[in-house]
């Protein structure tokens, strides 16, 4: 059941995204009402956390029933010895699923708050603790020590330092302040610890912070799924295009047993450290990655480049993953989003600069996956559509596994085609709650089912290259 409203999204932003969800194709296959509940719905789940908190193993360090004992002794501490289970996904080896226990409906409201910005309130309601950083507003009386509620500002108008806030917020349940007032506004710049450890969320979800590092990656299930897509082979050539900050990376060169060469760009240099360290953290020396911009990966000119770096020359690679930017639009929970029209349509032309980039670059025969973490059908179902127009080479392939849905009408892509794509869309199970009973009484089958179905919204398309551009 619905605990937070539908996301809040500006007018034009929400009339976009409804025209997309009610196109022609739809609304004649389903029907008006059945498509607009379907929207509503997918605007409600997006406002709430997944059922789910996915973790992905590092294969290439230990096996996934060693970790799983780890993580079941980690949680038993985190959790006060309650018992919550682990489940490892029947058709993902790598992928652990911890069900989420919530919403806790009677967590007593203390006088002292805390007001924390929105990104931090929705990594809080994924299990994180809270940091300095994300801290806008507190209590004038504050100390360390003190239990107090700890609110998300989902729209951003909370004042930095304020002493409070009578704006739009969001309860996220009860912490102990690990500082005072004083020492979280007025302290040392650098402050990024821990500000208030949440020992009472709304949500009961692991927190991950410096758990298991070298064992773990927190993943979402939909980008666990795009990599044993791409299904990459131990000797192979792969571009990871835009790659930061590695998750997809990383499992590329798991997956191929750390054998081959998986080459990974992005264009922000603090995000390609990141790689690099994720890489180091997980013991995987097959990943090379660069800060470039991936639009200019292709080499124009046919001198041969010795050292491996890019731009690249045509058809260098086996295998390409092109998980695009994107408008983000599937991403949970996400109680508001202040993006622009303009903002949100920006994304199509460079997704297709980068795709037409990936097929020059991709070997015949060679696989090109693309995907997305968005729910529009200009970011997804109609690049796909452009594409097949664009590159006679390429042809759309079945997926494996396939555990999200089939594509979505009104890019004027055949029903075989709409098959043949992948659409993690949340929409399809309602909003519910989760105890330890219910827990206790569910089937795994069960479990398994609503953690492939309320997840993130997202998208994969899977291509092969024919013959030679």
């Amino acid at each position: 059941m619905s605990i937070f409203p539908k996301i809040s999204l500006r007018l034009e932003v929400e009339k976009y995204l409804k025209e997309g969800f009610m196109n022609k194709e739809v609304v004649s296959a389903l029907g008006k009402q059945e498509a607009e509940r379907r929207f509503e719905t997918l605007l409600n789940h997006l406002s709430h956390p997944p059922s789910f908190t996915t973790v992905r193993v590092n294969t290439h360090l230990a096996s996934v029933q060693h970790v799983k004992n780890l993580l079941l002794d980690e949680l038993r501490k985190q959790f006060n010895g309650l018992s919550v289970p682990i489940l490892q996904h029947p058709d993902l080896q790598d992928v652990l699923l911890i069900p989420i226990i919530g919403p806790r409906r009677n967590i007593k409201k203390q006088q002292c708050e805390a007001v924390v910005g929105a990104q931090c309130g929705n990594a809080v309601l994924r299990g994180a603790h809270v940091y300095v950083p994300g801290i806008v507003s507190a209590s004038k009386f504050m100390k360390a020590g003190d239990v107090i509620s700890v609110y998300s500002d989902i729209k951003g108008k909370c004042k930095k330092g304020a002493k409070e806030f009578d704006g739009t917020k969001v309860f996220l349940g009860n912490g102990i302040s690990e500082l005072s007032r004083k020492e979280i506004f007025n302290g040392l710049p650098e402050l990024k610890g821990i500000g208030i450890r949440m020992t009472e969320p709304i949500y009961l979800s692991p927190s991950f912070d410096n758990v298991l590092p070298n064992y773990l990656f927190l993943q979402n299930l939909p980008s666990a799924v795009v990599t044993h897509v791409l299904d990459p082979q131990p000797g192979e050539k792969i571009l990871d295009l835009c790659a930061a900050p590695g998750g997809k990376t990383t499992h590329i060169a798991a997956l191929m047993r750390d054998q081959g060469e998986v080459i990974a760009l992005d264009k922000i240099s603090n995000k390609v450290e990141k790689i690099k360290q994720n890489a180091l953290l997980l013991g995987l020396n097959s990943i090379k990655a660069f800060c470039f911009d991936g639009t200019k990966a292709l080499k124009l000119d046919m001198v041969k480049d010795a050292e491996g770096k890019p731009p690249f020359l045509r058809e260098s690679f086996d295998r390409i993953l092109l998980d695009a930017p994107c408008s983000g639009m599937g991403q949970r929970p996400n109680m508001a989003c202040s993006w622009t029209l303009k903002e949100v349509t920006s994304y199509q032309p460079l997704q297709r600069k980068l795709f037409t980039v990936a097929v020059e670059l991709l070997k015949p025969g060679g696989v090109l996956v693309y995907s997305t973490c968005t729910i529009t059908l200009a970011e997804n179902e109609e690049q796909v559509a452009w594409a097949l127009a664009t590159f006679p080479c390429l042809q759309l392939q079945p997926q494996e596994p396939q555990i999200g849905g089939e594509g979505m009408m009104g890019a004027g892509l055949s029903s075989e085609q709409l098959k043949q794509l992948q659409r993690f869309d949340p929409s399809v199970v309602p909003v519910r709650d989760t105890d330890i009973a219910s827990l206790g009484d569910a089937r795994i089958e069960d479990m398994i089912w609503l953690a492939n179905k309320d997840c993130i919204g997202f998208f994969i398309a899977k291509f092969i290259k024919c013959k030679s551009t």
